[in-house]
């Protein structure tokens, strides 16, 4: 069929445009062809169009599989923009009512229809199936086709079930499309969608107008984020954040900064979420602040920046986000604000899963860590991942190219890590090969012997950042290999092999440090983060004199980082003040006019001129989760049951409570305290408190032993605070 058509004039009469993009044509001739088709190309690389032409062309009707409602919707409003009749293409999702599925049913009939979008949930509906048993199809296309595996960053259970479903609707030529896929996911869609020997179409992955960049995430990251917006005014932007609640939250914090942002999540109902997209697509709003539910498949091609608040799951996941950016071959810039307490909380999350989804988890968040912390070239790293080699030496648009790093010659370290993976019979991960060269006896290695390997202990010179530099830039140089089906254990490749008979030079630069930049407690480190340091001393004596004056430890008046804060913006009125994070209206009523006075004099005395433009407002403290926290504390609902009606760990409610009483709101939680804890261990911890000059949990825990738990500290704690600062 393909030979008798010309693509090209179909292209100019369906689309309007003049030709093709990348491997589009070949991909479309296969399709046409009865062959089935695998394309793995990159956002803005013009998916879509693979599917959306062919369907036009063959006779029947295309079953388009798509994980998002949204996306099915800009989808079809497209392809009814091109064509002058609207029932060439319709969607089934839960959206609809029964009479506007029986209309798309009547369309699909009639032959009118040559697209019909389904969720894989609607695909498995009997009623479904049944219907479509009678419709001729033209093709299957898996849009979205990583969700098939447990590698990918958007794992769906229900997409394992479309290939059956297919079977049983009856046979036609299936397309898989993704924009993201490693060597592992990809023969994981293959194998599962029965596709083995298809045609894989794969466009490099390399978006050259993208700049990457991996920035500390400090207690200052929110107004980094202002300033960047900002400094890039007029342009729109996406900031992805991990959970509903930071979004809701950093969507206010801008809005009151007056940065013209909204959020978007699944939480939100599904009106205002439309309205939320449909109003950045239309530009009347700049800024998006979304979990990663937003922007699959919306077809903006003007972002001009992606923020990551977290770092994701997945450098898949990290792949796809960004690429939203710059589309349009223009300006995209992808900042990500990075630490390494991101991820232990992300793998505090994965407990209780099963075991082998737990390792998959920590596996794609080990290869996060290694894009993030190392300073190599982020294009080769990203590249790399996805199983392209990036041959340039420098790619002149990440953080990493533009500021190099001095190298360091490495070859005897990569003997002895190559060494040590031979030694070990390539049966283990890179955290295992280190504790070997670093001599470390864990029960891992005395239970295999290894402490008697002649190379155990052979690399004890050198610290943790540089073994792990040393092995991700040997993966990169294809020296060592990932097997990642086997939980990511090291295999030493043939180069690897002949570098070991033959060494020669090998250069590597060493990890970007993040710990470091991470201290936010200027009195931990000795010199402090406040951009003033003599205020910044200052309010620190006048604590001291008030917290002798009033018989409370001076952590009970303002915690450091709010005094860092106010000698960095500088508040000299007690509405400012109350932009400062850590203090409420209760406490800048309390204890704030002497600290105003002492900033306004020190101002006026060294001619300081404040930075007004750049004062991050913070939104009041009683956001919708903290006043309900309040009302359900006066209730004397137990926490527990508050976290577990709240959805959220306990761990979190008790970040909760401690910012709603440390920013000056009293509350009595004696009720809890009495139920579960031990009278004279609540009075030990309190009185340890009344004593300490410090609130800190780890000198906490320190002091009083393994007797007290963590909880049991906060706890005592938060009475404390609220007693005596309240």
């Amino acid at each position: 069929m393909a030979g008798t058509i010309n693509l090209t004039s179909q292209l100019k009469k369906h689309f309007g445009f003049d030709k093709f993009k990348g491997n589009q044509e070949a991909i479309i001739l296969n399709l046409l062809n009865g062959n089935d088709t695998f394309v793995l190309m990159p956002t803005g690389g013009g998916k879509s169009l693979c599917y959306q032409l062919p369907s036009l062309l063959m006779e029947g009707t295309a079953i388009v599989i798509s994980p998002l409602i949204a996306l099915m919707k800009n989808q079809v409003d497209a392809m009814r923009n091109f064509s002058e009749e609207d029932g060439i293409a319709h969607f089934i999702n839960s959206s609809l009512n029964k009479s506007a599925i029986d209309q798309v049913k009547t369309d699909i009939l009639s032959g009118r229809t040559k697209l019909l979008y389904v969720a894989p949930e609607s695909l498995t509906k009997v009623e479904n199936i049944d219907f479509l048993k009678d419709v001729k199809i033209s093709f299957y296309a898996v849009d979205e086709a990583h969700c098939i595996s447990e590698w990918g960053h958007d794992f769906r259970p229900e997409y394992r079930r479309i290939r059956p479903i297919i079977n049983e609707i009856g046979s036609a030529p299936v397309i898989a499309l993704t924009a993201t896929a490693t060597p592992k996911v990809q023969h994981d869609i293959q194998k599962n969608l029965g596709m083995a020997d298809s045609i894989v179409f794969k466009s490099s992955f390399n978006r050259s107008n993208l700049y990457y960049e991996v920035k500390a995430k400090t207690n200052n990251v929110d107004r980094d984020i202002i300033k960047f917006i900002r400094n890039n005014p007029e342009k729109s932007g996406i900031i992805y954040c991990l959970s509903r609640k930071k979004v809701e939250e950093l969507a206010e914090i801008l809005q009151a900064n007056g940065i013209n942002a909204r959020a978007y999540h699944a939480g939100m109902d599904s009106a205002t979420r439309s309205q939320n997209q449909d109003d950045f697509l239309m530009e009347k709003i700049e800024v998006i602040v979304a979990t990663i539910a937003f922007g699959m498949g919306i077809d903006k091609p003007d972002v001009r920046y992606v923020i990551h608040y977290d770092i994701p799951k997945s450098l898949e996941g990290y792949y796809q986000e960004t690429g939203r950016a710059g589309r349009d071959g223009g300006e995209g810039k992808c900042v990500t604000f990075y630490t390494n307490k991101d991820l232990q909380k992300l793998e505090k999350f994965m407990q209780g899963k099963p075991v082998a989804e737990q390792e998959i988890g920590k596996q794609l968040l080990q290869e996060t860590a290694a894009y993030a912390e190392s300073s190599v070239c982020r294009r080769r790293s990203l590249l790399h991942y996805f199983g392209e080699e990036y041959t340039e030496e420098n790619c002149g648009n990440c953080d990493n190219c533009l500021n190099p790093k001095k190298q360091v010659e490495a070859q005897e370290l990569l003997c002895s890590v190559l060494e040590t993976v031979i030694a070990v019979k390539e049966n283990f991960k890179a955290e295992y090969i280190i504790d070997i060269l670093q001599g470390k006896e864990t029960s891992e290695v005395q239970a295999h012997l290894h402490e008697d390997l002649e190379v155990f202990g052979s690399g004890m010179g050198e610290d943790d950042k540089v073994w792990n530099a040393v092995i991700r830039q040997a993966l990169i140089a294809g020296y060592l290999s990932k097997d990642v089906e086997n939980y990511g254990t090291l295999k030493v490749t043939d180069s690897g092999k002949k570098f070991l008979k033959s060494p020669k030079s090998f250069k590597i630069t060493e990890d970007n440090d993040f710990e470091e930049v991470e201290e936010e407690a200027p009195a931990r480190s000795g010199g402090s983060c406040a951009v003033d340091p003599v205020l910044f001393s200052m309010l620190k004596d006048l604590r001291k004199k008030l917290s002798k004056k009033l018989e409370v430890p001076p952590y009970v008046i303002f915690q450091d980082p709010s005094l860092e804060a106010m000698a960095t913006i500088y508040p000299v009125t007690l509405d400012e003040l109350q932009n400062i994070p850590g203090v409420g209206a209760g406490k800048a009523k309390r204890y704030g006019a002497e600290f105003c006075v002492l900033i306004k004099r020190h101002c006026e005395e060294n001619e300081i001129e404040r930075p007004e433009d750049l004062r991050v407002r913070t939104v009041a403290n009683k956001s919708k989760l903290k006043v309900s926290i309040i009302q359900s504390i006066d209730r004397k609902v137990a926490l527990d049951d508050i976290a577990l009606s709240k959805g959220i760990e306990f761990s979190e409610l008790l970040d909760e409570v401690e910012a709603i009483v440390y920013s000056g709101t009293k509350l009595n939680i004696d009720y809890f305290l009495n139920e579960i804890m031990d009278e004279d261990h609540l009075l030990d911890i309190y009185d340890y408190f009344r004593e300490s000059t410090t609130d800190k949990l780890e000198d906490a825990m320190d002091e009083l032993g393994e007797d007290y738990t963590e909880d049991e500290i906060r706890l005592v704690r938060i009475k404390f605070i609220s007693e005596m600062a309240n």
